[in-house]
């Protein structure tokens, strides 16, 4: 009997932003994550026609929702005449062009004539400023912009303002730091912040709740969910740290669940662990190995253990080398991908994360242990053979 796959809200609303905010073709993506084409398909025009309420999972919107959505969409417009306003509140004093400046800097946010109208100018003499000459300032401002970002650049991310005035002083241009300081805020650029303190897990751990090391480091299996292995790690971003746990399977070394979350609680990991069961199926006989950490340690996260019927096994006290298996992972993770870069925010970390494990670990990337292939390819070989 051939079981239904289920996804959840999280996978699905990540497939979906693979293709369309990343530009992935429906076909390519269906493929990287193996899932029907035609299912991926009806996820987008799902998440295109409400995107606030996409995979609610069973049942139809009543019409008392509706009737909130109508007036969510006025409260929406409301509130962006509002933004508008108090955005752009300290241009009431100042001449047209300043105005038309702001107009033209938020056009992508707010329609042109909502801002026209909120600042008391017109919309038509918006579009004549724009085929107006720039003035000499404005393109000095161009130049000391373009010399500001590429010592930026050049800097590897890491330099601020202060030297980002020296590089361009250097380079023979006159003008003041603030003035730096404007243009680099204008594009956006800003330095790589220091290293955050690591987050503390200051969960308890009940004694009674450590497991024993059942896997005992045998990180080979001889047939899918027998052997699981968990763990999670943390990722910095400039909203604050995401923290991603991953399920992987030993028999292809597959990450067959995972979740990202802004806190690590005990629902991060069982997160995690149900999109594994949801993806492979109840396991008969499963070995389920972490370390120590008080979300694996939770009354919550081992209640659901015994319900599935999985045994549960944990590393010693502050041996790494008891789950190497999951420290390789995350080590391949972020040197392959995220070390190095600067996430301006948890989306766009999980977007990249997401990414690398569906469309690239997973069915791509050649692992050594399962003979250089990719572990979806692995197992698809193992049924043939």
């Amino acid at each position: 009997m051939v079981t239904r796959r289920t996804f959840n809200r999280e996978f699905k609303l990540e497939a979906v932003r693979l293709v369309r905010e990343r530009g992935v073709a429906v076909t390519q993506a269906a493929r990287d994550l193996d899932v029907h084409e035609n299912v991926l398909r009806k996820w987008v025009r799902e998440q295109k026609s409400d995107p606030q309420h996409a995979f609610p999972g069973q049942g139809l919107m009543k019409p008392e929702q509706a009737e909130i959505e109508r007036l969510k969409r006025e409260n929406a417009k409301l509130k962006m005449e509002r933004d508008i306003l108090k955005k752009g509140r300290g241009l009431f004093r100042q001449g047209v062009d300043v105005k038309y400046g702001f107009v033209a800097k938020h056009r992508g946010a707010w329609p042109i004539g909502m801002m026209c109208e909120a600042l008391g100018v017109s919309r038509s003499g918006f579009y004549a400023w724009r085929s107006r000459p720039r003035s000499q300032r404005s393109r000095d401002d161009e130049r000391l912009g373009q010399q500001a970002r590429q010592s930026f650049l050049d800097s590897d991310r890491t330099y601020g303002a202060r030297r980002v005035w020296r590089d361009v002083l250097e380079a023979g241009s006159r003008c003041g730091l603030h003035r730096i300081e404007r243009l680099l805020r204008m594009q956006a650029l800003r330095a790589r912040p220091r290293r955050r303190g690591l987050p503390v897990d200051r969960g308890d751990r009940s004694g009674g709740a450590i497991a024993p090391n059942l896997l005992d480091r045998q990180f080979q299996a001889p047939a899918p969910n027998q052997k699981w292995v968990a763990d999670f790690t943390y990722l910095w971003t400039a909203e604050g740290w995401l923290f991603v746990a991953v399920v992987l399977d030993l028999y292809s070394r597959r990450a067959v669940g995972w979740s990202m979350q802004s806190q690590m609680t005990a629902q991060l990991v069982t997160d995690a662990l149900m999109m594994a069961i949801w993806r492979r199926g109840q396991p008969v006989a499963l070995l389920h190995h972490s370390d120590r950490g008080s979300q694996y340690t939770s009354d919550r996260f081992r209640r659901l253990l015994d319900e599935l019927g999985i045994t549960c096994s944990m590393s010693r006290s502050g041996n790494c080398w008891d789950n190497s298996a999951m420290e390789s992972f995350f080590k391949s993770l972020k040197t392959e991908r995220t070390d190095g870069k600067v996430y301006r925010t948890r989306a766009d970390a999980k977007a990249d994360v997401f990414d690398y494990i569906e469309r690239f670990y997973n069915s791509r990337r050649r692992h050594s242990t399962i003979g250089y292939v990719s572990p979806l390819q692995f197992e698809q070989q193992m049924q043939l053979a």
